[in-house]
């Protein structure tokens, strides 16, 4: 007897998904929720928290 594949919540939107290698955009339902989350990353509406770089931090150690 096979198993159905276990149901996540979709990121975007919030509709139940199947977590499975049939799902090519898990965790997201479709290619359109997949690329609004992305559209929020480039837009930098989603951001990671980190310490502010100071003027004199250039980046070399």
């Amino acid at each position: 007897m096979s198993q159905s594949p276990r149901k996540v919540a979709c990121p975007g939107c919030g509709k139940l998904t199947p977590w499975s290698t049939d799902n090519p955009w898990r965790p997201f339902c479709s290619e359109r929720c997949k690329l609004i989350d992305l559209g929020h990353w480039a837009t930098e509406r989603y951001r990671v928290e980190g310490d502010t770089p100071t003027e004199d931090d250039d980046g070399s150690h």
